[in-house]
C-alpha cells in the first residue's frame, strides 16, 4: 500500500515537472545563455569591423585593465550614480507626497489626477526626451515663462546637462513610485492613524512614526526597482544630450553603447556592461541589507 502511494506521489511530481519544461526552456534561451555569451564576450575582442568581426580571438583580462585604465570610465561611474541618486530620491519623495496627498480623496479627484501623472510614464523614452528638449531649451517654454517675468534665461542643456536629465528621468518615473506607494497607503488601516492622533500625535509624527514603519516593505522594494530601472536608462539621455556637452552626462549605459556599437568594439562595450551589472548587483545587496526588515 505504501509502495503504491509513493509510487503515485512520485507520478504527479513528474507530470508537474512536465510542465515546467517550457518555462525551462525560455529561461534558459533567453536568459541563462545570454548571460553566459555575454560574460564570454567581454574576455574576447570581438568587433564589428575587421579580422575580429568574424575571428575573434579570447584576450583574457585586456577589455577590463583597458576599461580600468581609461579615464572616462571614472568620469561615467560618478555621473552614473549622480544621475541615479537624484533620480531615486526625486521619484520616491515626489511619488511618495503625491500618494499620501491623494490618499482618502474622493475617487473622482483620483481619476482625473492618477491618469495625468501617468501619461509621463507610459510615454516612451524619447517622447519624453522630446518634450523635456522642448520645455528646457534656450527658446523653450520655460525660458518664454520667465521672461514674461523679465527674468533671465537659462540654458539647462548646456549649463544644468544634469540637472535636466535628472529631471527628465524624475518626470518619466514618478508615476511608478505614486502607483507603489498608493496601493501601500491605501493598505495602511485608518484606524491607526486616527488613534495616534487621539494619543496627540500631530501630522507629521503620525507619518514618520505610524504611516512609513507600516509601508518600509513597499519603499525597500520600490528603491530597488527604481535604482535598477535607472541605471539602464539610455534613450532619454542618449536623445536629450546624447551624453554631453563632452563627457557631463555620459553614464555607462552611454559609454557603452559608444564604444561598442559607435566605436565597433564589442568585446570591450560588453566588458563595460559587466561593470553595469556588477554596480546593479552591488546596489541591490546594499539595499537588501540596510532595508532588510523583519519576519
Amino acid at each position: 500500500m505504501q509502495k503504491s502511494m509513493r509510487k503515485k506521489y512520485m507520478l504527479d511530481q513528474a507530470k508537474k515537472s512536465v510542465l515546467l519544461i517550457p518555462a525551462m526552456v525560455l529561461l534558459l534561451a533567453f536568459f541563462i545563455v545570454p548571460i553566459i555569451l555575454t560574460v564570454y564576450y567581454s574576455f574576447t575582442n570581438m568587433a564589428l569591423t575587421g579580422s575580429a568581426a568574424q575571428n575573434f580571438q579570447f584576450v583574457g583580462l585586456d577589455n577590463y585593465k583597458m576599461m580600468l585604465t581609461d579615464p572616462n570610465t571614472l568620469v561615467s561611474i560618478k555621473n552614473t550614480f549622480i544621475f541615479l541618486i537624484g533620480s531615486l530620491v526625486g521619484q520616491s519623495v515626489l511619488g511618495f507626497l503625491i500618494a499620501y496627498l491623494m490618499k482618502n480623496k474622493a475617487k473622482g479627484f483620483r481619476r482625473v489626477i492618477g491618469p495625468c501623472i501617468l501619461a509621463g510614464w507610459v510615454m516612451p523614452e524619447i517622447v519624453v526626451s522630446l518634450c523635456c528638449l522642448a520645455f528646457f531649451d534656450v527658446s523653450g517654454t520655460f525660458n518664454k515663462m520667465i521672461g514674461l517675468l523679465n527674468i533671465p534665461g537659462v540654458d539647462f542643456i548646456y549649463g544644468h546637462p544634469m540637472l535636466t536629465i535628472i529631471i527628465a528621468n524624475v518626470w518619466h518615473g514618478t508615476a511608478f513610485s505614486m502607483m507603489n506607494f498608493q496601493s501601500a497607503l491605501d493598505n495602511v488601516s485608518g484606524d491607526i492613524e486616527e488613534a495616534a492622533r487621539v494619543d496627540g500625535a500631530n501630522r507629521i509624527q503620525t507619518l514618520v512614526r505610524i504611516i512609513v514603519p507600516c509601508i518600509k516593505d513597499t519603499i525597500a522594494t520600490n528603491t530597488m526597482l527604481n535604482t535598477l530601472s535607472t541605471l539602464g536608462v539610455f534613450g532619454l539621455i542618449w536623445a536629450l544630450t546624447g551624453g554631453g556637452p563632452g563627457m557631463a552626462t555620459n553614464t555607462l549605459p552611454i559609454y557603452m553603447y559608444n564604444m561598442g556599437l559607435k566605436n565597433f568594439q564589442l568585446g570591450q562595450g560588453t566588458a563595460i556592461g559587466m561593470l553595469l551589472l556588477l554596480v546593479g548587483a552591488v546596489c541591490s545587496i546594499i539595499y537588501t541589507r540596510v532595508l532588510k526588515t523583519d519576519d
